[in-house]
C-alpha cells in the first residue's frame, strides 16, 4: 500500500475508524499539534548523547501516541476504540512525569536568576522548542475541547506537566553540557 491514497486531495481526513472531516477541522488541528509535539520531540531526542533525558524524551513519545490516538477517535467511536486495546491518557502517565519533575527540581541551581533565553546547547533549545509547542498544542486543544461533551481532561493536564518537563529538561541538559553559556 502507498503512502500517495489521493484520499486528502479535496481537503478531507479520516478519523481513526474512517469517519471524515475537514483538514481545517479543531479535532484534526488538536491531533495535529500532537504530532508535530511528537517530531519536535524527536528532534530534540535525535541530539541528546545523555541516556537520561533520552529515556524521558522517547517516554512522553510514546504518551503521545496515545494523547494522538485518543484525539483521532470521534467521542462516538470510544468504546470500540478501548474494546480493540487501545489505551487512553491517564492520571497515572500524568503522575509519571510530575514525579520526574519533582524529581530534577530538587537541583535548586536548574532554576536561572534571570529569564532564559533558549538556545545554550543544541538539546536545550530542541527541548525548549518542544515546549513551546507543547504548549501551542495546549491552547488549541483547549480550545477544542471546550466543545466536547466527555473530553479527557487528563489530556490538558498531561500536556500542562510535559512542558513543564521540557523546561526543566531543557535546564538540566545545558547544566549538563560543558559548552553551555
Amino acid at each position: 500500500m502507498s503512502i500517495v491514497t489521493k484520499t486528502g486531495d479535496n481537503g478531507e481526513t479520516s478519523l481513526m475508524y474512517g469517519r471524515r472531516l475537514s483538514k481545517s477541522d479543531p479535532r484534526v488541528d488538536a491531533y495535529g499539534c500532537i504530532d508535530e509535539l511528537t517530531a519536535a520531540l524527536g528532534l530534540a531526542r535525535s541530539i541528546s548523547t545523555d541516556k537520561f533525558l533520552s529515556d524521558e524524551i522517547f517516554a512522553a513519545q510514546k504518551d503521545l501516541i496515545v494523547v494522538m490516538g485518543e484525539l483521532a477517535m470521534a467521542p462516538g467511536d470510544r468504546e470500540r476504540y478501548i474494546n480493540d486495546g487501545f489505551h487512553v491518557t491517564t492520571a497515572e502517565m500524568v503522575d509519571r512525569i510530575t514525579a520526574v519533575v519533582f524529581d530534577l527540581e530538587k537541583d535548586k541551581s536548574l532554576y536561572p536568576k534571570d529569564w532564559v533565553i533558549p538556545g545554550g546547547t543544541a538539546v536545550s533549545a530542541a527541548l525548549d522548542f518542544a515546549r513551546v509547542t507543547c504548549r501551542r498544542a495546549e491552547r488549541h486543544i483547549a480550545a477544542f475541547s471546550a466543545g466536547e461533551e466527555d473530553f479527557n481532561r487528563e489530556i490538558l493536564r498531561y500536556l500542562n506537566r510535559l512542558s513543564d518537563l521540557c523546561w526543566v529538561l531543557a535546564r538540566f541538559a545545558e547544566k549538563k553540557s560543558p559548552s553551555s553559556s
